[in-house]
């Protein structure tokens, strides 16, 4: 079931200049939220921007009684709606629908998750990293951005015993380069008797190549797609998404009500770039 609801800011973490972590109360929404799920918001100031924007949910928030109060957005600001959430404050308000779309499916005790963010694509991934935890799995996180100032929320990987695979464009942490050469080498590693989940999210060419590298290896990835969104319910299919079905047809989905999780095999990625 859907909730709408007027959320109260609770806090905003600034990261960076261009990151921060907005956390809003919003039990109604956190308490039924799976990982991989999105909400729709809307500052509640004002009519620019007029629709919703889509956001993963970052955290499922607890208070002091360890009762579920609210959830948390990773933002980057790259626009209108992305600027006025970065500048938000405790107390203000924030349109927020959810939780919207299709989850990640959950790895099984005998495999290894591992986890593939570049950027803001790390979104959907605390929330997962959680779940894996509570289950007991191996789960790695390999995670790339042009600088050091670009990786966060390292140290709270490293608390649920995440294994951290780093890398930044420039070399000043972690691995020097894309995040994909890590990937690629733990690929060549890997035991062939080895159960393996892989998820990703991150700039449309990453999740590419990911799913390349991985199915190279005999290997599904489930990618979480960061397609542009009108309303978030599939009404105005502005988030359409080419799929290739078996036998070889190719027809579009919404990205809202079919995702944003996809098998990233099946994704027609020519046709997703384009």
């Amino acid at each position: 079931m859907l909730t709408d609801v007027d959320a109260v800011v609770l806090s905003n973490s600034i990261l960076s200049p261009a990151y921060n972590v907005l956390s809003l109360a919003a039990p109604q929404i956190a308490s039924r939220a799976l990982p991989g799920q999105f909400v729709m918001v809307k500052p509640d100031c004002g009519n620019d921007p007029l629709l919703r924007r889509p956001f993963s949910i970052f955290e499922v928030l607890r208070d002091d009684n360890h009762q579920i109060s609210g959830i948390s957005l990773l933002n980057k600001q790259v626009g209108v709606t992305t600027s006025t959430l970065f500048g938000l404050t405790a107390g203000d308000n924030v349109r927020c629908l959810g939780p919207l779309g299709r989850p990640f499916s959950m790895a099984k005790r005998s495999e290894k998750a591992w986890m593939v963010a570049g950027g803001v694509g790390l979104a959907p991934f605390y929330t997962l990293a959680v779940a894996l935890q509570s289950q007991q799995i191996d789960s790695t996180l390999f995670y790339g951005g042009q600088s050091s100032r670009d990786l966060f929320y390292v140290e709270a990987f490293r608390q649920l015993r995440v294994n951290l695979e780093l890398t930044t464009d420039d070399g000043s942490l972690g691995h020097h380069g894309q995040v994909t050469g890590p990937l690629e080498r733990r690929l060549h590693e890997l035991k062939p008797t080895t159960s393996l989940r892989i998820y990703a999210c991150g700039p449309t060419p990453m999740m590419r190549a990911v799913t390349k590298l991985a199915s190279a290896h005999g290997h599904d990835v489930e990618v979480s797609l960061e397609q542009i969104m009108g309303c978030g319910l599939g009404g105005c299919y502005s988030c359409v998404v080419p799929i290739r079905h078996e036998g070889g047809s190719v027809n579009f989905v919404r990205s809202c009500l079919d995702g944003p999780i996809f098998n990233g095999r099946d994704v027609v990625w020519d046709g997703l770039e384009q």
